[in-house]
């Protein structure tokens, strides 16, 4: 079987997975998950573009490059999740959080989970940069920061006075710019 239809088998699945999982918020086009769907989406077909470059010519620059970004991705998540499950106690899942986390990486970044994923796209994108790769993760990046915005506005209908002091403290994604 040839590789493009192996690639499109596995968006195909992958996808139904997506909006299986997506499926609440998909139905709500004001609901940070909405867009949140199509930065996952942007990112696997991100994966499947540069898949055959993954590990081609791995001491180059921009291969240390792009492992350094999902390195930081990793660690970032692996952070975010547990934090978010200890401080935060979520009532169920793990978005529905009884308290503001603030420590950690918390502490800079209001968005530890979607810092990562923005990371990660790019770190993906450096597999093997391209101008198709740069304008998914350029609007990987544009759908991560509507997803941000629009959960800001949650968390400020959420936590109310304690989140916009929160939000004069911290950056959305890259602590210490500006």
């Amino acid at each position: 079987m040839d590789i493009i239809y192996i690639k499109i088998i596995i968006f195909a699945v992958i996808t139904v997975g997506n909006a299986f999982a997506s499926r609440v918020p998909l139905r709500n086009p004001h609901s940070h998950g909405f867009f949140r769907f199509f930065v996952f989406e942007f990112i696997l077909i991100l994966i499947l573009l540069n898949a055959e470059h993954w590990f081609t010519n791995p001491f180059s620059a921009l291969q240390i490059v792009s492992w350094l970004l999902l390195l930081a991705s990793i660690i970032l998540a692996v952070q975010g999740f547990y934090l978010l499950h200890e401080i935060g106690k979520p009532k169920a899942g793990i978005e529905d959080t009884a308290n503001l986390v603030t420590i950690g990486a918390y502490r800079y970044i209001r968005h530890p989970l979607y810092a990562s994923l923005l990371l990660f796209g790019w770190g993906v994108f450096f597999k093997n940069p391209s101008i198709p790769g740069g304008i998914l993760a350029g609007v990987t990046s544009i759908f991560l920061i509507m997803t941000a915005r629009i959960e800001e506005a949650e968390n400020l209908h959420r936590f109310g006075n304690d989140y916009t002091a929160y939000m004069k403290k911290t950056k959305m994604f890259i602590p210490f710019l500006f």
